[in-house]
């Protein structure tokens, strides 16, 4: 146990090369904000990291340099290996079979996350925040044209919030979607796109806030006034969901039993929308610390100091911007039928053939617009995941469960 401190835990769930400079940024920012020699906390490192995603060794994410290294308390690295001991010394223990242990703990990133968190809890961590590899805490806003930069303390601001709070998350400015800027034309009118968008995304997602963020090129810029007034507010619920994001978010971990694991669809993203179908009745706080969202890796420089004097538009002009595109539309695609299965089953069917009709009408010139038939296997996905919506529904309701037993035993043993 600790010596009355609280136990602060970061969380990353990794596959990316440049991670160690992502880290070494987000700790001299700790260092920066006066974390690191706070006689109050302790700052534990979690990282649940995928040797295969990009090709990457163990080094890549263990070998911190001895700068790094003293500033943290306590790291842990969870590899694959690490990850199948974790399981084996659950299901010696009874507290679940196999099957169980590889549902939550099985391949993908909402697996990756609940590593994390099983981690954090085993190690009594008092709370944890989760960031992406390529979100950076800083800040971009734009007025009339001149951009300006400001850094952002992100943990320190989840930190004043979230012993109020089961759930804390932030705000993200710069490639937040991964849409590509569109000219619309005849080849591609504004009506067609918006029909498309609107059969593969979630609710939450307006197209007019879409519209106006692919006119600016794909680039969201932080707003001034939430900036300076550092204001906080609290999530409402809407369509049976409290929406939160999956980075720059912090889970109070003082009562486990009030948390629950992250799960999506195989193959599938969404594990943060499918934890929001949770939340009715925790308490999630909206908190002013925004994180800059490299989507698209266009500013890795931003780690070394260079800060751009304008943001370029994301143009679907080259392979990598299409190819990144198409799979979030299959990412969504994936886990949109579950999620509406979740949220409006009344009328789950009816949605879903208004989202064949959309598909069918659209993907011929979305196809042609972006210059490959790839996109044609949303609707083949659609289809696939809306006939297993039942059974991917009882495994999250499983995953759940099982969550539930994990987190007693780790109640009881602690």
């Amino acid at each position: 146990m600790n010596d009355g401190r609280t136990k602060v835990g970061i969380g990353f769930a990794t596959g990316r090369r440049h991670f160690q400079r992502v880290l070494r940024s987000y700790v001299y920012n700790w260092k920066e904000s006066e974390l690191v020699d706070s006689r109050e906390l302790t700052l534990n490192l979690f990282v649940a990291y995928d040797l295969n995603y990009k090709n990457t060794k163990k080094a890549n994410y263990t070998k911190i340099s001895s700068g790094v290294d003293e500033l943290l308390f306590s790291k842990h690295f969870i590899g694959q290996k690490e990850v199948e001991e974790e399981k084996r010394e659950l299901i010696k223990r009874g507290i679940v079979d196999s099957e169980e242990a590889s549902l939550v703990f099985g391949k993908g990133y909402a697996s990756q996350r609940n590593i994390v968190l099983y981690s954090a809890l085993k190690n009594h961590i008092d709370c944890l925040l989760y960031l992406d590899d390529d979100e950076y805490p800083v800040a971009v806003t734009n007025d009339m044209g001149s951009v300006s930069w400001m850094g952002q303390h992100l943990l320190k601001t989840h930190l004043n919030y979230i012993d109020q709070a089961d759930i804390t998350y932030g705000y993200h400015c710069g490639y937040i979607s991964p849409i590509p800027f569109i000219e619309f034309s005849p080849a591609l009118p504004e009506d067609t796109f918006r029909l498309f968008i609107e059969a593969i995304s979630n609710d939450i997602v307006k197209w007019e806030t879409l519209k106006r963020l692919i006119v600016a090129g794909g680039v969201s810029y932080a707003d001034p006034k939430i900036l300076n007034s550092g204001e906080v507010f609290e999530v409402e619920e809407v369509n049976h969901a409290k929406f939160i994001s999956g980075s720059n978010l912090c889970l109070n971990l003082k009562d486990p039993g009030r948390l629950f694991p992250f799960y999506n669809p195989p193959g599938a993203r969404g594990e943060d929308t499918f934890l929001s179908t949770c939340l009715s009745d925790r308490r999630v706080l909206k908190v002013p610390s925004h994180a800059f969202h490299n989507a698209f890796s266009t500013y890795n420089h931003i780690l070394m100091g260079v800060l751009p004097t304008s943001l370029r538009p994301i143009r679907a002009d080259s392979r990598d911007i299409v190819r990144r595109f198409y799979r979030s539309c299959i990412g969504w695609i994936r886990y949109k039928p579950l999620l509406l299965y979740i949220t409006d089953r009344n009328n789950y069917s009816k949605k879903i053939e208004e989202m064949k009709i959309n598909l069918r009408e659209t993907l011929p010139s979305i196809s042609s617009y972006f210059g490959t038939d790839s996109f044609y296997n949303i609707s083949k996905e659609l289809n696939k995941y809306h006939k297993s919506v039942e059974k991917h529904y009882e495994q999250f309701e499983r995953v759940k469960e099982i969550w539930s037993k994990i987190s007693d035993y780790l109640r009881e043993a602690h």
